[in-house]
């Protein structure tokens, strides 16, 4: 249950403080910081005015550019220091999805959507589900990325790196609806339906719901298939505001293959995908795996090699609920209690037809290839609550956050007859590899204090965190492998966080903040310290978790038809993990410490630097720029097979040191039109940066008119959106790192979308 008596006590303990309370509201300069919600989204500065960190924020009208349907992760990629990459038009393909920011990579970052935790956004999550599964993409407010103080009261355990949080759009106060059609290159087809009931004695509420299918871009062409609901209530009772909300997503991707840079050469091409149909095919391949060889079936064809070279076909398949409600009370006119309570339950399966591993082995039905399931569930429930007072000159809030998560992960292998479309999932294994059970267990607290002096010229933010993840891992008996037992803790009593933000004159200002942060350590599906058997883990007694520092600082100037911002950083990343051997081969076996295990290898130093400029000459016209520098590199050498592997001094892995952006949007008169550029300069999938992909630049286009009301209906829009407008095929997403690459043999690279066009018509009733 959730109403733990420790849950209980530090809630009546922080109602308490409610005695010296001052009502911030009431009290508060035209400039005070107000919690970021979907209400106050649209009225705060993009580059964040009054604020003592570097903030970022996207609204509705920033994802005009982009096709209905995108995912707010990817409209996030035109914010400096931002890098997203995925191989679909909708950034929504999770297994070729990645984000960096400041040379974190995505489970390094923190994730909220109204409140809610996220996790840490890995393809095989444990704590979580991604923002394009959570909620409607037509019903995104918008985002705010931040560092620093503003991460305090965020509930994530993994934002070494930043923190994004996401806010959903809140119910029409109008009775009507919205519904749209989006149709598009790759038989792309979307519908989108949503009813809102308008304001009803201070009470309202929507219901939504998305249908989408689309093939594949390169042969064979699978569907893949998106249906969500969305349900969000508020209800307005005097000061005080109740929330619910509820989502469903059932998602099936066929995945596309793993490309190297050997590929490429010899010809392969960016379009180079799955076998399917071409079952013989497939089956003449797996015949030269080991686990199956055999020299008068075994044929490669079509320039492929390798039996990595290319698989038969693979699929994720994920059902998600989530669900919550909230309450914003004011406690007399003295303070506010923020209170959030979540359900979250995820079912998930991801294919691979496996060459090598045979089905039916021994018998006349014996083929080559099996299909192996990596299969996930989670369940975790949740609370946070948070309470903000003045007294005197300080601006108090303290608050908790509380999770219990069951998860399991099991991996399988099922014997097949021959081809089918695995777009269902699979039961009654043949075999099972392993199968473990995880207990984890949060708890976070955190107190901090807005302080203003001169007049409201200068402001000091200071907090603390302590957080306090336990994850237990239960294996069970009965399979193949065996795996690890045993309990890791990721603790810290106190992490400061610091800022200061002064003004220079009403429209400059400047603005310093410092943060430490710590990770949970990685559980389940997402492979970790926990996954590996239990003499590896025996052997990883004493692991850290990792931990950042981060100092950054800026400078902001507002004008009338202007904004801008530069602001610079510097990053201290320790105790990162890796899992390696550290011993040679001949010593192997004959030493208890000489497996494989995680061993905590070190550090990693960022800095740099990003600039925002925003200019609107005339109404209706923006002109949005961004430039980031960044320089990520490993602090010390490990030791791996008994070799020192030497990445001190080199560039970290998917890390680009240049980026830029620039978005010009123009709206008037009904018409719309954006076109965007983002320039991503070259980054490196080996550790000893002996092998990179290219920079590249690609753009991405959107016009439109919005006809106004007519026929009975409020509006009708009719839409063009083009992304990679100019069809440029590069590496997208880089998927497996490792220290050297040598002859450009390792399947690291996802590739690109081609240019895909989509049109929308869409009506307000």
């Amino acid at each position: 249950m959730l109403t733990r008596p420790l849950t209980i006590a530090v809630a009546i303990a922080l109602c308490a403080a409610n005695a010296h309370a001052a009502d911030v509201a009431a009290n508060a300069g035209p400039d005070a910081t107000v919690a970021l919600s979907a209400q106050t989204l649209d009225t705060v500065s993009v580059i964040g005015q009054g604020e003592t960190r570097q903030v970022q924020r996207i609204g509705t009208v920033d994802k005009q550019v982009l096709p209905p349907g995108t995912s707010g992760q990817k409209i996030l990629d035109r914010l400096p220091g931002v890098s997203v990459q995925s191989n679909d038009a909708f950034g929504a393909n999770e297994e070729s999805q990645s984000i960096t920011l400041r040379g974190f990579d995505k489970s390094r970052l923190g994730y909220t959507l109204d409140g809610i935790p996220l996790g840490d956004n890995s393809y095989g999550n444990y704590n979580g589900l991604s923002i394009a599964r959570a909620l409607i993409a037509e019903n995104l407010a918008g985002a705010e990325l931040s560092q620093g103080i503003g991460s305090l009261g965020v509930a994530s355990t993994s934002n070494l790196g930043g923190t994004i949080q996401y806010f959903s759009q809140d119910p029409s106060t109008e009775f009507g609806g919205r519904a749209s059609v989006t149709v598009g290159d790759d038989n792309q087809r979307r519908g989108y339906l949503r009813v809102d009931t308008g304001d009803l004695n201070g009470f309202s509420a929507y219901v939504s719901g998305v249908h989408q299918d689309s093939d594949m871009w390169a042969a064979p062409y699978q569907n893949q298939t998106t249906r969500q609901f969305n349900a969000k209530a508020v209800w307005n009772v005097g000061d005080h505001r109740f929330g619910a909300f509820a989502a469903t997503s059932r998602v099936s991707q066929a995945n596309y293959a793993y490309l190297s840079k050997d590929m490429l050469r010899r010809g392969l091409g960016y379009d180079w995908n799955i076998y399917a149909p071409d079952w013989d095919r497939a089956v003449a391949a797996a015949y030269c795996a080991p686990g199956t060889y055999n020299a008068q079936k075994c044929a490669f064809s079509g320039g492929v090699n390798s039996i990595d070279d290319a698989y038969y076909q693979s699929r994720a398949l994920r059902d998600d609920n989530l669900y919550s409600l909230d309450a914003d009370l004011a406690l007399g006119d003295t303070a506010r209690l923020k209170l959030l309570g979540y359900h979250h339950e995820n079912r998930g399966q991801g294919h691979w037809w496996a060459p090598g591993q045979p089905s039916y082995p021994g018998t006349a039905q014996a083929l080559p290839i099996s299909i192996r399931s990596t299969n996930y569930t989670i369940n975790r429930q949740g609370i946070t609550a948070a309470l903000s007072w003045q007294w005197g000159i300080h601006e108090l809030e303290a608050g908790l956050w509380y999770e219990r998560n069951d998860h399991n992960v099991e991996r399988n292998f099922y014997y097949i007859t021959g081809p089918f479309l695995d777009d269902a999932y699979l039961n009654y294994p043949n075999r099972r590899l392993f199968d473990q059970d995880f207990d984890i267990r949060t708890r976070q607290f955190y107190v901090q204090d807005r302080m203003r002096f001169l007049d409201d010229r200068l402001t000091v933010d200071v907090g603390i965190k302590s957080p306090n993840t336990r994850m237990t891992a239960n294996a069970k008996p009965g399979t193949e492998a065996s795996y690890a037992s045993g309990t890791l803790t990721a603790k810290e009593s106190v992490l400061p966080q610091a800022g200061i933000g002064f003004k220079l004159s009403p429209n400059q200002e400047l603005f310093a903040s410092y943060s430490e942060n710590i990770a949970a350590f990685v559980g389940g599906g997402s492979g970790g310290p926990l996954q590996v058997s239990p003499e590896s883990f025996a052997a990883s007694a004493g692991l850290e978790p990792e931990k950042s520092k981060t100092l950054e600082a800026g400078f902001r100037t507002f004008g009338e038809k202007y904004q801008a911002s530069i602001a610079a950083y510097h990053v201290m990343f320790d105790n990162r993990l890796l899992s390696l051997n550290p011993c040679t081969s001949i010593e192997v076996g004959t030493r208890p410490e000489c497996i494989t295990r995680f061993i905590n290898v070190g550090s990693v130093k960022s800095r740099g630097a990003e600039l925002t400029f925003i200019l609107k000459p005339v109404d209706g016209l923006q002109w949005y720029n961004a430039l980031s520098w960044n320089k990520t590199t490993y602090e010390d050498n490990y030791t791996s097979g008994g070799a020192i592997v030497p990445v001190a001094g080199k560039i970290t892995v998917d890390t680009p040191q240049r980026m830029a952006s620039s978005e010009i949007s123009w709206n008037r008169d009904g018409y719309f039109a954006s076109l965007r550029a983002k320039y991503t300069g070259k980054r490196y999938y080996t550790y000893t940066n002996d092998q990179s992909v290219a920079g590249v630049t690609t753009f991405d286009a959107g016009v439109g008119y919005s006809f106004g009301p007519g026929l009975g209906l409020r509006d009708v829009k009719v839409s063009l959106n083009a992304t990679n407008l100019t069809n440029k095929r590069y590496a997208g997403q880089l998927s497996s790192f490792a220290p050297t690459d040598p002859t450009g043999t390792r399947y690291a690279i996802h590739a690109s979308a081609p240019r895909q066009v989509f049109m929308t018509v869409a009506a307000e009733f």
